[in-house]
């Protein structure tokens, strides 16, 4: 029999392998020597120590998945338990129970690393359910909302993967906000074009009577109603864009014109009064020889003689027109002033009134003389003074009443 630490040889060739449980035979030997037996077995356990080893490595410096790496620790754990080999298997498996623990360790964190992982998807995709149910209820900004709500979907797709009832749930409610959004739109739209057609019939009439009018020669009143016409169309909205475009260019064709019509009427009709402006120079500067007024009889048949005049000359043109009416008007309010003093001058019953005022103020004055001359005569200081002050004015208003009474004379 040969002895060793972790085994033994029996006489009859068995091979044994001493554990905490006590001799387990692990193979038998008959070829040679005990020691060859030992060191045959010793191979068989480096080897078993070797793939522990290699797992140790694989375990602590890679991202071995756990569950990877307690299918490989079991499978070792059966392969040192069933061993047939010699040296310290308990050391193995207490190898083995630390990587299990590490494992153990690994999955713990592994686990709260994917809860985390999934904690901070749910909350991206929450934020993503949220922004996309406000698009759905506020955004009126269609073109931005509808490609928002795409970089959100892609965003949801580019997330991690949560539990598949919170997931479900979000994605039908996004779902829900994207059908939503395209419902609003799809009917603002609607709503939109009914406005349009709306504003295109309102133009199209409006179109239909400025062409109507287009060949009208009623100058004046035509152009009022193109006036009206264009603030009608002004407060009308906007159809569609080709509609606006076709029926601006009815519109502005028809009114164009009539006012180019117009004006080369217009221009037809002042070359021809030309002439007539040249003469009511003449007749202005005429008149307003006529001032300052200083007869207004004569002045008045100066000017009655030049509006004879005037008024046989005939029409100006337009741009003439309102200097020249306004220069000889002001002849004629100035000659009408100097009318109006004058006939105040000569009003009769305005003389009798200047007239009676004179000789009432001169009557007051001969009283308040007598009476101050008494007073003087009986020492009365305070009726004296009276007296004084109360001649004062009225010789001052004696003299104004008899300035207005001159110019009667």
């Amino acid at each position: 029999m040969s002895t060793d630490p972790w085994g033994r040889v029996d006489d009859d060739g068995t091979v044994y392998v001493r554990t905490a449980e006590g001799e387990r035979a692990v193979g038998s030997w008959q070829a040679g020597e005990p020691e060859e037996a030992l060191a045959y077995f010793h191979r068989k356990y480096d080897e078993l120590s070797g793939q522990v080893q290699l797992l140790e490595q694989r375990v602590k410096g890679t991202d071995l998945a756990p569950a990877q790496a307690e299918a490989s620790i079991a499978k070792l754990r059966e392969a040192v338990a069933d061993a047939h080999a010699v040296g310290d298997l308990a050391a193995l498996t207490a190898r083995l129970d630390g990587l299990t623990e590490l494992v153990g360790h690994r999955r713990e964190e592994v686990k709260a690393a994917r809860d985390q992982a999934r904690a901070e998807a749910r909350a991206v995709k929450e934020r993503i359910v949220a922004e996309a149910e406000r698009i759905a209820d506020e955004t009126t900004h269609w073109k931005s909302g509808g490609e928002r709500l795409r970089q959100l979907v892609e965003e949801w797709k580019a997330a991690d993967r949560i539990d598949r009832v919170t997931e479900a749930a979000l994605w039908k409610r996004l779902s829900a906000a994207r059908t939503a959004f395209a419902k609003r739109r799809k009917q603002y739209f609607a709503g939109l074009d009914e406005q349009r057609e709306g504003v295109r019939s309102a133009k199209e009439r409006i179109v239909a009577e400025a062409e109507a009018l287009a060949g009208s020669t009623d100058w004046g009143t035509t152009a009022a109603i193109y006036r009206e016409l264009m603030q009608q169309w002004k407060t009308a909205g906007r159809a569609s864009r080709e509609a606006e475009d076709e029926l601006w260019g009815r519109f502005k064709a028809a009114q164009d014109q009539f006012f180019q019509a117009r004006s080369a009427v217009f221009a037809e009709r002042d070359a021809s009064l030309a002439a007539n402006a040249e003469v009511k120079e003449e007749l202005l500067a005429e008149a307003e020889k006529i001032l300052p007024v200083s007869d207004a009889r004569t002045a008045r048949a100066a000017l009655r003689h030049v509006l004879e005049r005037w008024e046989a000359a005939g029409p100006v043109p337009r741009e003439q027109r309102d200097r020249l009416e306004g220069g000889l008007r002001k002849v004629d309010e100035a000659v009408r002033k100097a009318e109006d003093a004058e006939w105040k001058r000569s009003n009769p019953e305005a003389r009798a009134r200047a007239q009676s005022t004179v000789d009432q103020l001169r009557a007051s004055i001969e009283q308040l003389e007598k009476r101050l001359s008494k007073a003087q005569a009986a020492g009365r200081a305070k009726d004296v003074k009276e007296a004084e002050e109360a001649l004062v004015a009225r010789r001052s208003w004696l003299e104004e009443a008899e300035r207005t009474l001159t110019e009667f004379s």
